[in-house]
C-alpha cells in the first residue's frame, strides 16, 4: 500500500518509490534505526539532494516519511501521538544533514516542543553514505536546556538500548512532574502578556496589574499559575503575538514546567489561535475565553445560564474552525448530486440557528423584567443598584445591609446572577437595593451585549452604590474601568455614591489619596456599625427623590 508523502514535486517515479520503501522497514528497540533502513534512507537524499527524515515509533515501525528540502525538515502534525505531561511522544526523528553539520537549533527546539524520544542527525558524506549520527533526547530538568546532545556515534553503535533510555527518561520526567502537580482535575497554566510601549514606567505598572488579575481569574478558575512571561514588543505578531522565536521558548520553558496550558492575557484573533495551535501541543486560551468559562460555571438562574451560554456561541462562531482530518471533510447532498454543505458550514449553520433561539428566549426575558419594572414604578418604590469591579465587596454589602445570605466569596464573579432584596429605613422608607454582576477592565463584548437584560436593571435605578475596594493597590484604576462601563451603559446620569469599601485593610492616616476618600463613605462591608453613615446618607437621597 503506498504511503503519502509532500513535497516530491521534481521527483522521478523511481525515487518516489524509494522513499515509499522506506516504510516497509522495521527497526528493533534497542536500536536508533535499523542499519538496512539508515543505508537506505542516506542513500535516497544524497540521490534527490534534499533532507529527508522517518518518524518511528516505539514498536520499531516507520509512520512518517518526510522530504524537506537541502537546509531542513518541517515535521507534520501527528494525531494520536500526544505528550501528556511526564511523557515522552512515542516518536523518534532520524534525518539527513547534506552539509556535515551537526544537529541544529532548530532539531533541538523542535525536539523540546514535540517532547520526541529522540532527534538524531545523519551527515551524509560524498559517496552516499552515512558518516556520523549526532543523536539528543528530552532532558529531565527545570532549569537550564531541555535537552542532552549525546556523543555522535557511527553506524556500526545504532544498538543504544533506545528502550531502556526512554523508560528511565519518562521515570525521571514523572518523578518531576509530580513536584508541579495540581489537584485532580485542575490545569496548569503559563501566563502571557504582550506589552506594546508607549510609556515604559506606565506600561510596566499597568502588565503587572493585569498580569495580577489574570492570576486571580485563574485561582478563580481552579487554575494553578506555573509562571508569568512579558514580552515587550513594537506590536503585537499579527501570527504568534510574540513573534515565532518566542513563543518556541515559551512553549519550551512552559513544558519544562509542566503545564498544560498557555493563557493569553489579550484577546486572540482566530487566526492567531489556530496559529498557535498548530504550533504548540497544548491548550492555547485568551483571557476572554477564561473569563467566560468562568461565567459559565458561576451561572445557576436559567436566565444567567442562557446568557453566558450566548455569549460562548459569539465568542466561538468566528473561531469555529476545524482541521480534524478524522472528520470528512464533505458531505453528501440530496441523492449525491454536489458536495453538499462541509462539516465546518454544517456546525456554522447550527451555531447561528442556537444564537437566534437563545437570543429570542433572552429577549422574553427582558419583555418579563420590563413588565417586573413597570410594576415597581408603578408603586413608585425607589431603586438602588450596587455597581462595581469584581470583587469589592458588593454581594457582602448587599447581605450585610438587607441580612441576607447571598453567595459571597473572595473570588472573582464569585456572584454572578443578579440579587434584589428589600431595605427598610429607619423612617420607614422602603427601597428595592439590588446586587449586579462585577465589572472587570476590558469586559468582553461578547458579555456586554449577552447580560444587556440584565444590565438593563440599572437603567431604572434612582442611585448607583459604586462600591470600591480601598485596599486594593489598583483601586483609582478600577474605579475608571467601572465609571467607563458606566458611562459605556449610558448611566452617568444617574446620582452615585462612592463606597470605599474594606476600610479595616488599609491604614486610614497613611492612605495615598485622603482627598478621594473625602469624595464618598467609607465602610467595611463585613461590620454593620460602619454602614451607618451609608444608611443614613441613602435615606437622605431617597427621601429627596420622593419630594420630586
Amino acid at each position: 500500500m503506498k504511503k503519502n508523502i509532500d513535497n516530491t514535486a521534481g521527483l522521478k517515479a523511481t525515487q518516489i518509490r524509494e522513499l515509499e520503501n522506506l516504510y516497509l522497514y522495521r527497526t528493533p528497540p534497542e536500536e536508533l534505526i535499523s542499519k538496512t533502513q539508515l543505508q537506505a534512507l542516506v542513500a535516497i537524499s544524497h540521490d534527490i539532494r534534499r533532507q529527508v527524515a522517518v518518524l518511528i515509533n516505539r514498536d520499531g515501525k516507520t509512520l512518517y516519511v518526510i522530504v524537506g528540502d537541502a537546509q531542513g525538515i518541517v515535521i507534520p502534525e501527528t494525531p494520536g501521538h500526544r505528550a501528556r505531561p511526564g511523557q515522552l511522544k512515542g516518536l523518534r526523528c532520524i534525518h539527513t544533514h547534506l552539509n556535515n553539520e551537526p544537529l541544529t537549533k532548530d532539531d533541538l527546539t523542535d525536539l523540546a516542543l514535540l517532547r520526541l524520544d529522540f532527534m538524531a542527525a545523519v551527515t551524509v558524506n560524498e559517496d552516499g553514505c552515512a558518516d556520523r549520527i549526532y543523536p539528543a533526547h528530552i532532558l529531565p530538568s527545570d532549569e537550564g536546556e531541555p535537552y542532552e546532545v549525546m556523543k555522535p556515534i557511527s553506524v556500526e553503535s545504532l544498538a543504544m538500548d533506545c528502550t531502556g533510555m526512554i523508560v528511565d527518561l519518562e521515570s525521571e520526567l514523572a518523578r518531576i512532574n509530580s513536584l508541579y502537580k495540581a489537584e485532580a482535575g485542575d490545569e496548569k497554566a503559563l501566563l502571557i502578556h504582550v506589552a506594546v510601549p508607549a510609556d515604559a514606567k506606565t506600561d510596566e505598572i499597568n502588565s503587572t496589574a493585569s498580569l495580577d488579575e489574570l492570576k486571580e481569574l485563574c485561582r478563580t478558575s481552579t487554575i494553578q499559575v506555573i509562571g508569568t512571561a512579558v514580552q515587550k514588543r513594537k506590536m503585537i505578531d499579527p501570527k504568534f503575538v510574540v513573534g515565532k522565536g518566542k513563543l518556541a521558548d515559551l512553549t519550551i520553558h512552559a513544558i519544562q514546567k509542566y503545564a498544560t496550558m498557555m493563557i493569553f492575557d489579550t484577546e486572540l484573533t482566530p487566526a492567531q489561535i489556530r496559529s498557535i495551535a498548530d504550533f504548540v501541543e497544548m491548550k492555547v486560551i485568551d483571557r476572554t475565553q477564561l473569563i467566560l468559562d468562568i461565567f459559565a460555571r458561576r451561572a445557576k438562574s436559567r436566565e444567567g445560564k442562557l446568557q453566558v451560554e450566548l455569549a460562548q456561541l459569539k465568542y466561538l462562531m468566528p473561531r469555529l474552525i476545524t482541521k480534524n482530518t478524522a472528520m470528512s471533510r464533505l458531505t453528501g447532498g440530496i441523492g449525491g448530486r454536489g458536495p453538499g454543505e462541509t462539516k465546518l458550514e454544517i456546525n456554522r449553520r447550527r451555531v447561528r440557528e442556537k444564537i437566534a433561539l437563545l437570543a429570542k428566549e433572552i429577549e422574553q426575558i427582558r419583555k418579563q423584567r420590563n413588565q417586573q419594572r413597570a410594576k415597581r414604578n408603578r408603586k413608585q418604590v425607589p431603586v438602588i443598584s450596587i455597581v462595581g469591579y469584581t470583587n469589592a465587596g458588593k454581594s457582602t454589602l448587599l447581605n450585610t445591609l438587607t441580612k441576607s445570605k447571598i453567595t459571597a466569596e473572595d473570588k472573582l464573579f464569585a456572584t454572578l446572577d443578579p440579587s434584589s432584596r428589600r431595605l427598610k429605613f429607619p423612617r420607614d422608607i422602603e427601597v428595592i437595593i439590588t446586587d449586579t454582576v462585577g465589572f472587570i477592565q476590558n469586559l468582553p463584548d461578547e458579555l456586554m451585549e449577552a447580560f444587556h437584560a440584565t444590565l438593563e436593571e440599572l437603567e431604572d435605578a434612582d442611585i448607583l452604590l459604586h462600591v470600591v475596594d480601598i485596599s486594593n493597590p489598583r483601586y483609582e484604576q478600577q474605579m475608571k474601568s467601572v465609571d467607563k462601563i458606566i458611562e459605556k451603559l449610558k448611566l452617568d446620569s444617574i446620582p452615585v455614591i462612592y463606597v470605599f469599601n474594606k476600610q479595616d485593610k488599609i491604614n486610614i492616616s497613611e492612605f495615598d489619596n485622603q482627598w478621594l476618600l473625602n469624595q464618598g463613605i467609607l465602610t467595611s462591608a463585613t461590620k454593620q456599625e460602619t454602614l451607618k453613615p451609608l444608611v443614613s446618607k441613602l435615606e437622605e437621597m431617597v427621601i429627596n427623590i420622593k419630594k420630586r
